[in-house]
């Protein structure tokens, strides 16, 4: 396959992603691609951990597809590892909803939601879990399809990548949508990705992140409250009741007792209108960083709790808890200027 780089999409601290344009083809692979890119030598752990786990989940409607890898030797001189993905001209879902200034219909989201759970069901089905479901990591293409992207932090269900020990030590994923589990015992499974699709859903109904944080939020506050008592992401108001139960389902503390990808499907929430899962796709200004980084925190009004206020964790939390906790954080407010996240530049 002969190919040139296009245009930057977007690019992150270690990692670009661009159009691919094919010059002499191959048939079975569309002419415009998008492509990962990061220096082979630094940081193409990521993106190769995406081609092997994508291979080996399989095709699917809601997932998006890898057409292959390789590298080549660009301008600088520097080897590159390049990853060839579909491209989504719609964006991410997380697009949609900042460009709708609010929450979105109750009808798109059943819609929205019911196609990330036949992704989730497939991709739990052959026995991977995402770990960083998002809606940054949910990519809208012109014909209304949604697909779940980015599988870079992607795991086998009920292995570690690393000896044990060292895993729970080591967060994947974004602390907005982190599950109780993670937070409490680095528990990577298929059930945080129903928390997270929980989380997702409420973003979805309201325009904001489930978890109501501002600027400046502490860390490990963020985590007690997570993984410590009995709060959970507030219900909206405005959802029906249907909606209401469906959320409820997603954020149970115990994961053996939430809902799987396979009960949520048969949930009245997702039955309704089940024959269709492409949503019409209006136009969307990519003007956002997209998708974000694991702890980009959008500058929402918080809701009014703050970090001292989080400190009754403390009293009734687990010695454990509190340890793994301050192991993974420092307890001060994060410097957002050196995170890693994708920063939309077309």
């Amino acid at each position: 396959m002969e190919w040139v780089r296009g245009d930057q999409l977007g690019r992150g601290n270690f990692a670009t992603i661009s159009l691919a344009k094919l010059t002499k083809g191959f048939d079975q692979f569309p002419p415009l691609m998008a492509v990962k890119s990061s220096v082979s030598s630094l940081s193409s752990v990521s993106l190769k951990n995406e081609k092997q786990i994508l291979d080996r989940i399989g095709v699917c409607p809601q997932i998006i597809t890898c057409y292959g890898d390789g590298f080549s030797v660009e301008k600088d001189g520097d080897k590159y590892y390049n990853l060839f993905l579909e491209y989504a001209n719609g964006g991410s879902l997380a697009d949609v909803v900042r460009t709708h200034g609010g929450g979105l219909s109750e009808f798109d989201v059943r819609r929205y939601t019911r196609a990330i759970l036949y992704g989730l069901r497939h991709v739990h089905g052959n026995g991977f879990v995402h770990c960083d479901l998002k809606l940054s990591n949910v990519l809208i293409f012109g014909n209304g399809e949604v697909k779940i992207a980015d599988f870079g932090l992607a795991k086998s269900a009920g292995k570690f990548g690393a000896v044990e020990t060292e895993e729970r030590f080591e967060w994947r994923g974004t602390p907005m949508y982190m599950s109780p589990e993670i937070v409490n015992d680095g528990e990577y499974e298929s059930p945080c990705d129903i928390w997270a699709l929980g989380c997702a859903v409420v973003e979805m109904v309201v325009g904001k992140p489930a978890w109501r944080v501002g600027p400046g939020t502490d860390m490990f506050g963020l985590m007690m409250r997570i993984g410590v008592g009995d709060e959970v992401p507030e219900t909206p108001e405005n959802l029906s009741a249907e909606g209401k139960d469906f959320i409820r389902r997603c954020f149970v503390k115990d994961p053996s007792k939430r809902w799987t990808a396979e009960m949520l499907l048969n949930h009245p929430f997702v039955v309704a209108g089940a024959g269709d899962t492409t949503v019409t796709l209006k136009e969307v200004e990519l003007t956002t960083e997209s998708p974000t980084g694991p702890f980009d925190f959008p500058e929402f009004v918080c809701s009014g709790q703050g970090s001292d206020e989080w400190s009754f964790c403390s009293s009734s939390s687990s010695p454990e808890v509190l340890s793994r906790v301050r192991h993974l954080v420092t307890g001060k407010p994060l410097d957002w200027s050196v995170m890693d996240s994708w920063v939309t530049v077309r």
